[in-house]
């Protein structure tokens, strides 16, 4: 970015919104995934050499779902002030 260019001011936003407040889902079969196909791709596909890594992962896609944790609610809580909410006038002259 050069001297002369004036960074770029973006709009006012119509919603406020807040992303993922309760922070990155746990993937408990994405390790064991990872293990198979890296093994797929170092021995090619032949079940011998890959048949417990693939048990492993049959066995952790077929087990319980972890449970959900209970969901923020925040976003819900903004749209609900946002009628409330006072937004800063401009001057008249």
């Amino acid at each position: 970015m050069s001297a002369s260019q004036r960074p770029i001011r973006l709009p006012p936003l119509k919603k406020l919104r807040v992303r993922n407040p309760n922070g990155k889902r746990e993937r408990p079969c994405m390790a064991l995934m990872s293990s198979v196909l890296a093994c797929w791709a170092s021995a090619g596909y032949s079940t011998a050499g890959c048949a417990q890594i693939e048990q492993a992962l049959r066995d952790c896609m077929d087990g319980p779902k972890p449970t959900k944790p209970k969901s923020n609610e925040i976003n819900y809580h903004l749209s609900r002030f946002k009628d409330k909410l006072t937004y800063p006038q401009k001057k008249k002259k």
